[in-house]
C-alpha cells in the first residue's frame, strides 16, 4: 500500500471525527530539512453554512509571520497533500476520543498509529 492510499484511510478517520462532532485539531510536523515553514495547523472554525476550518501556517522565523486562511475541509485536504512527503513526514490528528498519527517513513511506506486523546473538548478557531 502506498503512502498516499494510507493518507486516504487517515483522511477517512479526520471526517468520521468531524461527522461526529469529536474533531479537535490537525498538525502536520516532522519537516524535511530545515524550511522556513515549521507547522501547519487545522482547527475547526464556527460556520453557519457548512463545516469549515482555519488552516495556519506557522514559520520557523519568529519574524515572519503566521499565515491563516479559512478553507473547507476539501481545500484542506489539497493543501496537506501536496506538503505532504515534500515538507512534511507526519501528520497529528487529534479527536476527543483518540490521537491518530500518520507518517511516512524514509522508504515512502505510511503508517497509522493510534493514542489516548490529548484534547478533552474541542475548540474552535
Amino acid at each position: 500500500m502506498t503512502y498516499q492510499d494510507e493518507f486516504n484511510v487517515f483522511w477517512e478517520q479526520v471526517k468520521e471525527s468531524i461527522e461526529a462532532g469529536t474533531f479537535a485539531k490537525l498538525t502536520m510536523a516532522k519537516t524535511i530539512g530545515k524550511p522556513e515553514l515549521k507547522n501547519i495547523f487545522i482547527r475547526p472554525i464556527l460556520s453557519d453554512d457548512d463545516f469549515k476550518v482555519m488552516l495556519k501556517y506557522s514559520f520557523r522565523p519568529r519574524e515572519t509571520e503566521d499565515i491563516e486562511e479559512e478553507l473547507t475541509l476539501e481545500e484542506a485536504f489539497v493543501i496537506l497533500q501536496s506538503h505532504l512527503k515534500s515538507f512534511f513526514l507526519s501528520v497529528l490528528l487529534f479527536t476527543t476520543e483518540k490521537d491518530v498519527v500518520f507518517k511516512v517513513n524514509k522508504k515512502g511506506i505510511g503508517s497509522i498509529t493510534e493514542s489516548s486523546p490529548t484534547f478533552k473538548n474541542v475548540v474552535f478557531g
